[in-house]
């Protein structure tokens, strides 16, 4: 029996109470699909193998950022046990600050299940060495587009993230809000991770002036690529192959940024104090088994596959993907997959909600200050590229946009005490202030470059002008000289005001758009 509880992360946070009926409490931020599979899954393992029915209790409090807030709240309530028994979902950077914490309970699987398991995955750690947690599952970050809407709009294809900052996209790009989603925040952090801190954060913000929202949940933006509400989206894998799966591969393409993006575990943890100890341990050993990893792999109906949910996502263990090579519902093998980025998930770690404040700050919450800048910028470019002239102030306007508020050494130090609400609550504010101060200053330098063009269109009027009354007075003085004035002289002079009203008019134009 599926047994979903939902918590609200704002409200008074403290133990979850025992229930008799409850043989495991699990919080996570998976969607219902893996819940009500591995429960029906797990279930019948343990009444195959122990001879006994055991009971699941969900609590689902949100995306990834969300529990750790609520795992976070509840442990300062209660330090030695929250009543809550595994922490399943989330990536890699939250287990390792969790761990730091002191709110794991460790617990070393049977060898025959880890030596399967690698150590890494192109240097990132595949499980803790003390054994307080594991990665479940494998999670690839990318680009989920709508081939048929960029056909229909005459859009790019993406093939990296600095293509969602060109600005024929503004409106046109879906991105979840990182302060509840992992994955979405995962993004983020390879963003920065990927260009460096500074580059990272302009290249985020001008991103950001393209979203059209910000959605909770990071399943949203795949079915809004679906739908054709926005052409492109961050996305995490198994969510974007869901979407290419129910709407076809000839309309939604997925991209993951070649050697700009990472393959990382999605964990699993007992917690601290856990209430239920051995069946906590009993479904870590069973969700990193063979058989529970292929529920991740395998079709709907399959034989060890899912009965009613296709999950598709990749699993922990090599040799699965070569067993499974013909019957796997997943495209591609991660051990195989070969990418630059050295991701390093201590840093991430660290700065997980420092960075989600960060953005949430100055790219979500500034939004409407962000777009109309962005908007006054592309729109004076297009005019300047239009009259075929450039200004050395737009660029100045789009690395306004994205200035940083403090080195990648001041942010890790304050990252460092990012626990102190009144640290974090003074910076989210100076940040705000910040955000929309340099907004402006981007929309006054748009405007200076609109200046710029006004006046060398107008100087060219001037010289133009000049040239014109200087050749009508030479032709005057030709025609003086020539006895057939009246039919040659007066066509040429004609065809000189001619060219000038002509290309005055044209340039008047062009003024008179910039000066709109």
């Amino acid at each position: 029996m599926l047994l979903t509880t939902t918590l609200a992360v704002s409200g008074v946070v403290g133990i979850v109470q025992a229930n008799p009926d409850v043989d495991l409490v699990i919080i996570t931020p998976h969607w219902e699909g893996i819940r009500k599979e591995y429960e029906a899954a797990f279930e019948a393992y343990y009444l195959e193998t122990f001879g006994d029915i055991v009971n699941i209790q969900w609590l689902d409090v949100g995306g990834t950022s969300d529990v750790i807030k609520y795992v976070d709240s509840a442990f300062e309530a209660t330090p030695e046990s929250i009543g809550i028994d595994v922490f399943w979902g989330g990536g890699v950077d939250p287990f390792i600050a969790a761990k730091e914490k002191g709110q794991f309970q460790a617990y070393e699987v049977s060898e025959a299940v880890l030596s399967k398991i690698p150590a890494t995955i192109a240097g990132v750690p595949m499980y803790d060495p003390d054994y307080t947690w594991y990665g479940s599952a494998l999670s690839g970050f990318g680009i989920i587009y709508n081939k048929a809407l960029l056909e229909l709009e005459g859009l790019p294809v993406p093939e990296t993230w600095e293509d969602l900052t060109d600005p024929q996209l503004k409106g046109w790009v879906g991105s979840a809000d990182p302060r509840h989603s992992g994955s979405t925040h995962m993004m983020y952090e390879i963003i920065l991770q990927a260009y460096g801190w500074e580059e990272g954060v302009k290249l985020a913000t001008l991103m950001g002036a393209n979203i059209k929202s910000f959605p909770s949940s990071s399943s949203a933006v795949p079915k809004s690529v679906g739908a054709g509400d926005v052409a492109y989206g961050l996305a995490i894998d198994f969510y974007a192959w869901s979407e290419v799966s129910k709407v076809g591969a000839d309309k939604i393409g997925y991209v993951m940024p070649s050697g700009l993006t990472v393959i990382n575990p999605d964990s699993i943890a007992i917690l601290k104090g856990a209430p239920n100890l051995e069946v906590a341990q009993r479904f870590v050993e069973y969700a990193l088994s063979e058989a529970g990893q292929k529920l991740w792999m395998l079709d709907v109906g399959a034989e060890g596959g899912p009965t009613d949910y296709l999950l598709g996502r990749m699993c922990v263990i090599p040799s699965l993907f070569d067993e499974l090579a013909d019957i796997t519902v997943v495209p591609i093998n991660p051990f195989e997959v070969e990418s630059s980025l050295d991701y390093d998930a201590d840093l991430g770690s660290i700065r997980y909600s420092f960075v989600n404040d960060l953005f949430g700050s100055m790219v979500i919450d500034s939004h409407e200050d962000l777009v109309a800048a962005w908007v006054d910028i592309i729109a004076t470019e297009s005019t300047l590229e239009e009259a075929g002239i450039t200004s050395m102030n737009i660029e100045a306007a789009k690395d306004k946009l994205g200035e940083v508020p403090l080195s990648s050494a001041e942010a890790l130090a304050a990252a460092e005490d990012w626990s102190d609400a009144e640290i974090r609550n003074e910076y989210i504010s100076e940040w705000h202030t910040f955000a929309l101060e340099k907004y402006d200053s981007a929309t006054g330098l748009a405007a200076a470059a609109r200046t710029e063009l006004s006046t060398q269109l107008r100087s060219e009027r001037e010289a133009l002008i000049a040239q014109y009354e200087a050749q009508l007075d030479e032709v005057k003085a030709q025609t003086q000289n020539n006895l057939y004035m009246g039919l040659g002289g007066g066509l040429v002079v004609g065809a000189v005001i001619g060219y000038a009203i002509a290309y005055y008019m044209s340039r008047k134009s062009e003024v008179a758009a910039v000066e709109a």
